[in-house]
């Protein structure tokens, strides 16, 4: 049943980004940038509710007072796609920095380039970044909100920290408060695999980090909070019987934290 779920999920998932793109251009890209982010956001949405129709998986984030007005970085864990597209509508005016391939997508390249996003050339880290603190700052003086994963790349929960320094870089250069977001959706919705577990994906936007501190003493703090709130979470799904199945890389910070995970049901 997993199995069938789950990959009656994905189908619905993508043919509902196809058929939705397809749909809406004719609107979409007639209408002022502001008007036309309720595009994304109802695809968002609904993507949501396919995901808890078709494979059980609910969600609840908590902590949306922590988002201030105005300009900041949101700085969430990267785990899963699902954290790509769950925290924006959340935001009034969103950017993200990515891959500047993606921009060649057919349909999906047009939509993310109507959003004025910030896509980089990986191939030289610092000229990268030099690149996007550019035109990062360019967007947040219209007020908008940069979305950065200072990880950078999708990691499985309970691994290592990995933050990039990029993520101190703009904290420093931008001058904004830093929201961090703590989740475990990779236990939900894993990388590189096709199952989505029956559930309720916790996510929490944490306080903020505010402008100001040296970048060290940011980053220190960015990832001792966010990993202490990863670690609250993974816990909490560790105790649930009902809970899906744990990583190699969870098992072994559960360990770490000497927190013994409930037998599984299934």
């Amino acid at each position: 049943m997993l199995q069938i779920r789950s990959l009656a999920f994905n189908v619905a998932f993508y043919a509902s980004l196809i058929v939705q793109m397809l749909v809406w251009t004719p609107i979409y890209f007639f209408l002022p940038r502001h008007l036309a982010w309720f595009v994304p956001r109802a695809w968002s949405r609904s993507s949501l509710w396919l995901m808890k129709v078709i494979a059980g998986t609910h969600q609840k984030i908590e902590g949306v007072e922590n988002l201030p007005q105005g300009g900041y970085i949101l700085a969430p864990k990267h785990q899963s796609l699902w954290d790509t597209i769950s925290f924006f509508p959340y935001m009034a005016d969103p950017v993200y920095i990515l891959k500047r391939e993606l921009m060649w997508i057919p349909f999906f390249g047009w939509y993310v380039g109507k959003m004025k996003m910030i896509p980089i050339h990986r191939g030289s880290r610092s000229k990268a970044l030099r690149q996007a603190v550019k035109v990062a700052r360019e967007r947040m003086a219209e007020g908008r909100q940069l979305i950065v994963y200072p990880e950078g790349t999708r990691r499985p929960p309970g691994a290592e920290p990995a933050y990039k320094y990029g993520i101190a870089e703009l904290y420093a250069q931008l001058n904004v408060p830093v929201i961090p977001v703590a989740h475990v959706a990779g236990l939900y919705w894993p990388r590189r695999k096709f199952l989505r577990y029956p559930g309720t994906i916790h996510a929490k936007f944490l306080p903020a980090i505010e402008p100001g501190l040296e970048k060290e003493v940011f980053l220190e703090r960015l990832v001792r909070e966010t990993e202490a709130a990863c670690d609250e979470l993974l816990i909490e799904v560790a105790r649930d019987p009902k809970g899906p199945p744990l990583p190699q890389t969870a098992l072994d910070r559960l360990k770490t934290l000497g927190v013994e995970p409930a037998p599984r049901s299934t």
